[in-house]
Formats: structure tokens, sequence, C-alpha cells
């Protein structure tokens, strides 16, 4: 039969061991877990160009100013309750310089180099997708209709 104090050194063994074990086991853990975070965050997921007729870039925020856009695009979508609404490309910004060109080309179309992320942070931005680049700028002549692009059959 063990003694109590046979029966307290054993429970002080494992004590022991399992502080190790969780001094080795949360680093590791959290190690991981900035490395997953930094690449959901901050990893690529995808570059691209979208074109359309720009309807806002505006500056805002409580605690992180970003800028931030809507780019509407040629076509139609379903809408998620029925009937049809216009594609849209919500957007945030990342050059201020940019954004400045994007607010005094509202209603023109543009195109647009952006990259997207598999997550937003506040200070890039609310959206995923952030506009680093402007491509083109084309003035539409204030008719309010955005011209047909490349390939795009006109409808009369």
């Amino acid at each position: 039969m063990q003694t109590l104090v046979d029966k307290v050194e054993r429970a002080e063994e494992r004590r022991r061991k399992l502080r190790r074990m969780l001094r080795v086991a949360v680093p590791i853990v959290l190690i991981a877990l900035l490395i997953v975070g930094g690449f959901y965050y901050y990893f690529p997921f995808a570059t691209g160009m979208k074109s359309g007729r720009l309807n806002y870039v505006v500056h805002k925020g409580l605690v992180f100013k970003t800028y931030e856009g809507r780019l509407i695009q040629a076509g139609i979508r379903p809408a998620d309750t029925g009937g049809f609404q216009s594609n849209e490309f919500v957007f945030s910004v990342s050059d201020k310089e940019v954004a400045e060109q994007l607010m005094n080309a509202g209603g023109q179309t543009v195109e647009l180099h952006y990259t997207e992320y598999l997550g937003a942070l506040p200070w890039r931005g609310y959206s995923r997708y952030v506009v680093d680049r402007i491509v083109n700028i084309t003035d539409n002549g204030g008719d309010g209709v955005a011209a047909p692009t490349e390939g795009t059959p006109e409808i009369m």
C-alpha cells in the first residue's frame, strides 16, 4: 500500500510534467495561430482588373480612416430576393493619391487593378478587395450611360 507521501510525490511529478508540456505547447500553438492569421490577412489571394463606371469613393471610418469605393460593372445579375440588380464591385483603396484621382473621376468609366485578400483588416479597409492603381480612366461625356466595352454587343 502506498503512503500519503508517495501519492503526493506522484501528484507533484504529474504537475511538473503538465507544466513542461504546457511550456512547449502554448508557444507552438501561438506561433501556429500567428502564421495562419498572417497568411489569412496578408497573403494576396488573387490579383486582377475590374472595369466599370465609378459610382463613388469616400474617406470614412471612426478609428481607421480608409478610402472605400463602388464600381458599377456592365451587365446585370439576379438579386437575392428576386428581380435584377447591377453588378457592383465594392473595394478599398490603399494609396491616398489613387483615391484622390478616383474621387475626381466619379461617373467615369475606369479600369482598376486590385489585390484580393482572404480577410479585411480595419486599417486596410472594409473590403477584401484593395485597389492599388488605376489602369485607365475614360470620360463618357456625361451622358449617363456607360460606353460598351470591347467584345460586348451593343443593344439597340
